[in-house]
């Protein structure tokens, strides 16, 4: 049971430039050493951090930003913006300078995981510490669920592209929000209905598409992230739901290879696990900064 009893300060929703693109994000909290960067995935956006940043807001300074076509932010059409993942942590890396944010922890989630490790490979020295809620950075902690985008990576032809369009209807939306879940009437209905509508939204489909194809630069990269958790050392923590449909328990023990100091929990729910599981994860994400970040 959550025993937090928290006065928060307010969350802003603000706006600001990001390699030309203007990025919608949720701030709360002083800006002070301890900040921490929360990076969401698919298909979803900031608005999933909603129950975790009033929980951590009095403590830490919290900036949750919406990815490049996602949530709130600006999408450019794809004649003007490639969607890869590459591009997408270059705008959030000069994103976190336009608002000097010069330093921060990383909590990364789905899609924000390879954004996240972006980052830290580029400027290792800005990253204090990790924390991974079902963010996946190694093979073993990807599920046969990835079997039909990984048929589109091998051949990247038109019918495997339209076989992936099946992702992004509300229904699988919604599915993805219950599978794993013990009580669904947890669930808040707006979250995956935002998540649909902001999807169907024209054009966004077909980004979705690409950024489904280029997740193999992800795969890809998975040696250098590993390198560079096993040479930096830094705190790392997996909150992980244990019945992910996409990234296996086993993705979160793998930490542990490279940087055997990872500190691991599982809980009892799915992809969304703030959405059930915020409380708890908030106080271990206290306790864990608390104890080993140092202002």
């Amino acid at each position: 049971m959550n025993s937090l009893q928290i006065i928060s300060p307010a969350v802003h929703y603000r706006k600001a430039n990001g390699g030309g693109m203007k990025i919608f994000y949720r701030e709360a909290g002083e800006a002070n050493p301890s900040a921490l960067l929360l990076l969401h995935g698919f298909p979803t956006l900031s608005h999933m951090f909603r129950g975790l940043i009033p929980l951590l807001a009095d403590r830490y300074h919290l900036v949750a930003p919406d990815l490049p076509g996602f949530g709130f932010t600006e999408a450019l059409d794809r004649g003007s913006f490639n969607y890869t993942f590459d591009n997408l942590a270059s705008i959030i890396d000069d994103f976190t300078n336009t608002i000097a944010l010069r330093r921060f922890a990383i909590y990364v989630f789905d899609y924000g995981a390879p954004v996240g490790f972006r980052l830290a490979l580029k400027q290792p020295e800005r990253i204090t510490a990790i924390i991974s809620q079902n963010g996946n950075a190694y093979e073993v902690g990807l599920s046969d669920g990835w079997n039909p985008i990984q048929e589109y990576w091998k051949d990247p032809n038109d019918p495997n592209r339209s076989a992936l369009r099946g992702f992004l209807t509300p229904e699988a939306t919604e599915l993805q929000y219950q599978h794993g879940v013990t009580d669904e009437a947890q669930l808040a209905p707006e979250s995956y209905s935002l998540d649909s509508a902001l999807l169907a939204r024209p054009g966004n489909v077909d980004i979705q598409l690409d950024l489904f194809l280029d997740y193999a630069s992800n795969v890809a990269l998975y040696p250098r992230f590993q390198e560079f958790f096993r040479t930096r050392r830094l705190p790392t923590l997996a909150v992980w739901g244990k019945s992910d449909p996409f990234f296996l328990p086993a993705g979160a023990k793998a930490f542990t290879r490279d940087n055997p100091d990872t500190e691991i929990h599982f809980y009892d729910t799915g992809h969304f696990a703030p959405q059930t599981h915020a409380g708890e994860i908030a106080t271990t994400i206290r306790e864990f900064l608390d104890r080993k970040l140092v202002n």
